[in-house]
This record gives structure tokens, C-alpha cells and sequence, in this order.
């Protein structure tokens, strides 16, 4: 079914839209659809500068190809419900209505595959689609990603309502580097008397560094470099010790149970298996895009010291959840991660903040 410009509404929004790789984003106005059942139509309150945009709009990101675009970027968004399809429920169980402040998973699974229906991880759904990556503005859809005013929060999306007097830009950390940094805490596997290291101080770690400690971890070590130190000093005030690189070494015996590479070089991954100690484990979230083959003893570094090696690729909507209530419990300043926000047209201004390292996390907000 193709959804109709809705006639009781703004008939088009603005967008900022790449049209070429490497290029600057571009405004336009594109039509706004009325939503489908099950559909929900949400005009964005804060959408959040991602690390991986910047790998998306500079053509590192292999996941976007140049049929898909034009393209919307921005996987990460907060918004205010304008119109649904129909009766919709939250993840809670909640109905959503016109008017209320919604945050959604990122991701779209198909929920009948076999990694979807059988093994319950939806994350690794071979027909996930994703928000601002992989989903191109044209018709009949076109708001597709969340460096624009509206956008059309599709069938099948998993939606949480929030509070109304919640600030919906200390909420856009959630919905990828909380989510994902919830996901790689569950596959660590992290015990009460842990002790942690994350190798980089961004909103990713930031957020791994906060879950350990919530997950009882007795130290939790936070790496990073010296124009890091803003991060570093975020990850002190948690209550983390904190140390300075660029190189780490070895650890001596009998090295951390956990290991989290937030960074995703493969300098990193070389520190975090020279980090752990026997029985450890490693996990990877920083990995989201190619970093080319890494050197390993695999002997050495993983086998005689019975490590586990652990991927982590992206989230579900339990790790969405479990990114919004930290924030929300404000146990660990996750709030204040937020350092930049941007007017949407000034989509371009923001990139260049966070390609510099000057913004912890940057967002677009309404003009």
C-alpha cells in the first residue's frame, strides 16, 4: 500500500539530504505520508550526529551503496508523535497517541526468519533495514532518516513512550552507542567482583564503562588518549579510573575479566587481547565498520589463555530500553554526554564538531 500526502497536515518537510558521497547535505522539502496501519508519522525533537554518519557521508560505511541515495542520514531520533496508523502499542504495552514523546529502535527486523523467530536475535536478521542507512529518501516513504523535521516511523518498528517532561537530547545516546553498549555488556557476560577495562572514551564506552558498574564490576578502567580528556574526566566523575595512552602494553597477571574496544582500530583490538587476563573475555562494539585484517598470537593471546574473542553488532529493543532507564535513572551522568546541539539546517556544522573530536556527542535540534 503506498501511504497518501495526509491533506489535514503539512503537506512537506524539510530534510537534509546527501545526493553524493563526500559532499555537503543539502535542504530540501519532501512530501510527508500519512502512515500506514501500524505506521506512526513523528516530527523529530533531537536526532544525534553519529560516528558512523560521518563513515556513511564520506562512503566508508559498506552497507550504503550509491543506489541508495539520495539518502536521509541519522539512525538516532526522538520525536513527537503526529499522526499513527491505527491503534499502536509501545514496548510496554502502552498505546501511543498523537502528542506523545516516542523514541524507537533503529533497526527493522522482519520477525519471521529463522535468527528472528528461532534464535530470538533480531539484530542479526538478514532482511534488518535501518533508519538514515540503508533506507533511501524516495517515494513513496521518503522520510526515511532523522537529520529532517519528520520522519515516518515505519511498520513493524519497536516504539517506547517516554515521560513529558523528559529532555529528548539526553535521550538520543540511547537509541545506538547505549543500545549497542547494553548488547555487548549482555555477551560479556559481566559478574559482581569484575574488574573492567574499556579502551575508548566515547559515548560507546562511556556508556559500556556505566552498565559495568551498574553490573556490580569492582574497577572499571577507562582508556584514552589526551584529547580524549574532557570523555576521561565524564568517565572519572562515574566513578572509573582513568588512564592516558596512546599505547597501553601489556597488563600484568592476572589481567581484567572484561575487555571492551569502544574505538574499533586495530590498534585497539591488539590492546584489549594484551589486556585480558586468562578466562577473560574481549568484546569489539567499536567495530562497526572495516579496520582490515589484525595481526593476532592467536595461540598466545586466545587459545593458551582461554579467551573469549566476542563480536557485537548492533542492538535490540530490550538493549534500547535498558539505554533509555540508565539515562533516565541519572546514576552516572549519562546526560551530560551531550555537549553540542546543532539547528538542523546547521546538519554540515555538526559532522565537522564530531569529525574533530570537539563534541563528546553533538544533536540536531529544530530550527
Amino acid at each position: 500500500m503506498v501511504p497518501k500526502v495526509d491533506k489535514g497536515m503539512r503537506h512537506r518537510a524539510r530534510a537534509m539530504l546527501l545526493e553524493e558521497f563526500g559532499t555537503p547535505l543539502r535542504g530540501m522539502d519532501l512530501p510527508v505520508p500519512s502512515p500506514e496501519a501500524g505506521g506512526a508519522l513523528v516530527r523529530l525533537a533531537a536526532a544525534g550526529v553519529c560516528g558512523s554518519d560521518l563513515e556513511i557521508t564520506e562512503h566508508r560505511d559498506p552497507r550504503v551503496r550509491s543506489d541508495l541515495l539520495p539518502l536521509i542520514p541519522g539512525h538516532e531520533g526522538v520525536g513527537w508523535v503526529e499522526r499513527t496508523g491505527g491503534d499502536l502499542v509501545d514496548l510496554l504495552g502502552a498505546h501511543v497517541r498523537p502528542g506523545d514523546l516516542v523514541v524507537w529502535n533503529r533497526g527493522i527486523s522482519c520477525g519471521k526468519c529463522y535468527q528472528c523467530a528461532v534464535k530470538r536475535r533480531r539484530a542479526l536478521c538478514p532482511h534488518r533495514e535501518v533508519y538514515g542507512i540503508s533506507l533511501p529518501a524516495r517515494e513513496p516513504y521518503w522520510l526515511n532518516g532523522c537529520y529532517a523535521e519528520m520522519i515516518y516511523v515505519r511498520p513493524g518498528s519497536e516504539l517506547l513512550v517516554l515521560p513529558q517532561d523528559t529532555d529528548p537530547a539526553t535521550i538520543v545516546p540511547a537509541t545506538c552507542s547505549g543500545a549497542t553498549a547494553a548488547h555487548a555488556i549482555e555477551l560479556c557476560g559481566i559478574s559482581l567482583g569484575d574488574q573492567v577495562a574499556v579502551i575508548g572514551p566515547g559515548p560507546l564506552g562511556l556508556f559500556c564503562a556505566a552498565f559495568a558498574l551498574a553490573r556490580g564490576a569492582r574497577r572499571v578502567l577507562v582508556l584514552g588518549t589526551a584529547r580524549s580528556a574532557q570523555r576521561l574526566a565524564l568517565a572519572d566523575e562515574m566513578g572509573c579510573e582513568t588512564l592516558l595512552g596512546p599505547e597501553v602494553g601489556d597488563w600484568d597477571e592476572p589481567g581484567f575479566d572484561v575487555v571492551i574496544d569502544a574505538a574499533g582500530s586495530d590498534v585497539s583490538v591488539r590492546q584489549a587481547l594484551a589486556a585480558v587476563g586468562s578466562g577473560g573475555t574481549v568484546a569489539i562494539p567499536g567495530v562497526a565498520s572495516p579496520i582490515g585484517k589484525v595481526s593476532v598470537d592467536i595461540y598466545e593471546k586466545v587459545a593458551r589463555k582461554n579467551v573469549r574473542l566476542q563480536g557485537v553488532w548492533v542492538s535490540d529493543a530490550r538493549h534500547l530500553y535498558e539505554a533509555v532507564e540508565l539515562i533516565r535513572s541519572r546514576r552516572y551522568g549519562l546526560e551530560r554526554l551531550v555537549t553540542h546541539r546543532f539547528g538542523l539546517s546547521q546538519a554540515n556544522e555538526a559532522l565537522a564538531a564530531v569529525k574533530c573530536r570537539e563534541a563528546t556527542k553533538a544533536v540536531l535540534l529544530p530550527d
